[in-house]
Order: C-alpha cells, then structure tokens, then sequence
C-alpha cells in the first residue's frame, strides 16, 4: 500500500465532504433557496444541474446519459492512470492532482447515478425526501447533480464599447459549484501551473535511472 496512502486518503475526504454537503442541503433546502455565509459575497445557494460542471447544461435525455456513460468512463480511465502512476512511482504532487480530479468525477458521478432513486423530487415548494415511498425522481443514470456555493464576489457593468455584452451586468464569480467542481478545477489548475515542474523531475529521476543502467 505504500503510496496509496495520501491519494486514497485525499479522495476519501473529498468524497465525504462533498456527499455530505450535497445531502444535507438537498434534505433541508428548497430549490432557488439562499443564504448567506459572508455578506452577499458567499452564498449558499441550491441548484440542481442535469448536465455539466459549474451549472452548464448538455443535450436533453438523451444528453444526460451520454454525459454520465462518459463521466464513468472517464473515472475508470483516470483511476486506472492514477494506479500506473502511483506504480511507477511519479512526482508525487501530479498524483495528489490527478487524486483531486478523479474524487470530483467521482463525486458528480454517485449524485447522477444513484440521487434520482434515493431521493424524491426537488422543488421550489418542498424539501426532498430520502427513500420515499413512491421510489424516486429518476431512474439509474438520470440523477441531478446538486450544486450550492454561489460567490459573487463582484458585480458590475459591461462598458457600451465591449464587443457583444455593451451595457449587460457582469458577476464575478457567476456559476454555482460543489465541492466535486472544485476539486476538478484545483486539479487540473495544479497541474497547469506545476507540470514543467513535475515532468521536469520525471525526466530527470528516468535519466538517473538510465545512467545507472549503463554503469552496471
């Protein structure tokens, strides 16, 4: 298990954090709900989203499925690479990194998969009930994804002679988001900004390796 530890532990946490908070607001929030947290600047804010991260939506049904196959299928494949990397022993903060993005997939994925059946319907008017009686909302695959951090941070107006917005409201940070969302984002941001860093190292750990091959 050496060098499993710190990635399994990192994902188990995001999981748990991200779970719980998605359950709990679905249990005691309405949908379109708010409340503040810090001023109007940090919200809660309860959405469920039928498609993609950060409140986007895509296709329809028959869209929402194709979303969650390929959500599935793209956990599978970063949790097989996070495997070969731990294996192959790589820059340990890439695979923190890749941990994050796999536990944010992962996290949306169990809101998709499983939340139309265990839960009831959200509405403007009602909380959702866990395990109902008439079973729930959707079936396998149709879930929602709930979302609920709503920071707007700043707002303020496009100028007249900004090409295609002239004169419409500007919000900063407009998408509402779960954990799962930043995880996703912290993850792919890390590793943008750390990767010269990362393979940098990966080089040069195979070339000592290589070295010490033709020296033997």
């Amino acid at each position: 298990m050496k060098g499993y530890t710190k990635p399994l532990l990192l994902i188990t946490i995001i999981l748990l954090v991200d779970q719980i908070s998605k359950i709990w607001v679905k249990l005691n929030m309405t949908i379109g709900q708010s409340f503040k947290v810090i001023s109007d600047k940090v919200m809660i804010q309860f959405i469920e989203n039928p498609g993609m991260a950060y409140g986007m939506e895509f296709g329809g049904e028959y869209g929402k499925l194709f979303l969650s196959v390929f959500r599935i299928i793209a956990v599978i494949g970063i949790g097989y690479g996070l495997v070969y990397m731990v294996k192959n022993k790589y820059n340990r903060g890439f695979i923190l990194n890749v941990a994050l993005i796999f536990a944010g997939a992962l996290g949306n994925i169990i809101d998709s998969a499983f939340y139309g059946m265990i839960f009831s319907e959200s509405t403007p008017y009602q909380k959702a009930v866990l395990f109902p009686e008439g079973g729930g909302y959707a079936t396998f695959l149709h879930g929602y994804v709930v979302d609920m951090f709503h920071l707007p941070m700043w707002k303020g107006t496009f100028p007249t002679w900004f090409p295609i917005w002239s004169g419409e409201e500007f919000v900063f940070f407009r998408p509402i988001f779960n954990v799962a969302d930043s995880a996703i984002s912290i993850g792919v941001f890390l590793i943008l900004i750390f990767n010269n860093r990362y393979f940098k190292e990966e080089h040069v750990e195979k070339h000592d390796v290589n070295d010490e091959v033709v020296e033997d």
